[in-house]
């Protein structure tokens, strides 16, 4: 805890096997995590099984294959359920470092902020460790277009290592977001139709062949989904649409 403030990291996991148990024991050494959830979203190589072997470690596995952002619907369900204050996504993946973990938390649990993302362009970092190319240049024309669209400053929408406080995700109908990959996005968007201002701290890259990603045509489809929750987001702003399927109402 920190502050009196109960804290549960979520790990959203598909075919992790080869870095979850790492990740996990990373997180469980800080010390300052009250609970850890890892949510299998059918998984095929055995990350499941690994999961459920994990001490102390609650484990839910999807029968079938939610997509992403289903996972992380469950995830939230289940940390909000198990009385969490603050809740941490860490991609078990080992692509974000989980020592980040406490002072995103802090930022939270002093009540500065409801929204932490641990970015992996902060410092300049990204391509020297190992973001393709293609991605850095995708990743930094999607932020400048989505800033422009939603009025925003951040210097990253696409970073999967986020922190929430419980009366922000409460405040969210996630159950309206798309099961994937562009639930991340539509979050983002919420978050920022509410007036919250979103924090964010540097994060290291790491890129590795265990850490996942989606191939090319995937990247462009979510690329293409991006854009459209930010046009659409325009135009609720203008008041040209109500937007209902994505946006709390104001």
């Amino acid at each position: 805890m920190l502050n009196g403030k109960k804290i549960v990291v979520v790990m959203p996991a598909y075919n992790a096997a080869k870095t979850l148990q790492k990740t996990y024991q990373e997180v469980q050494a800080l010390g300052c995590v009250d609970r850890i959830i890892v949510v299998d979203d059918a998984s095929q190589d055995g990350t499941a099984a690994l999961a459920q072997a994990l001490p102390g470690a609650l484990v839910h596995v999807h029968e079938q294959n939610l997509g992403y952002g289903g996972n992380q619907k469950t995830c939230y369900q289940l940390a909000l359920a198990e009385g969490a204050d603050i809740i941490i996504m860490v991609h078990p993946d080992y692509q974000y470092t989980p020592q980040l973990i406490p002072a995103m938390a802090s930022m939270i649990a002093c009540g500065l902020y409801e929204c932490v993302l641990g970015s992996r362009i902060l410092g300049g970092g990204a391509l020297t460790g190992g973001m393709p190319l293609w991605k850095y240049i995708s990743n930094r024309l999607l932020t400048f277009s989505e800033n422009i669209l939603l009025g925003t400053k951040l210097s990253e929408f696409h970073t999967g290592y986020r922190a929430f406080s419980r009366s922000l995700l409460e405040r969210l109908p996630l159950e309206k977001n798309s099961n994937d990959f562009v639930f991340d996005n539509e979050m983002l968007a919420q978050i920022a139709w509410l007036g919250v201002f979103i924090a964010e701290v540097s994060c290291p890259t790491k890129y590795f062949p265990e850490a996942s990603s989606i191939n090319f045509r995937r990247s462009v489809r979510y690329g293409l989904g991006c854009l459209r929750v930010g046009c659409f987001f325009r135009l609720a702003r203008w008041g040209l649409t109500r937007f209902k399927s994505l946006m709390p109402s104001a």
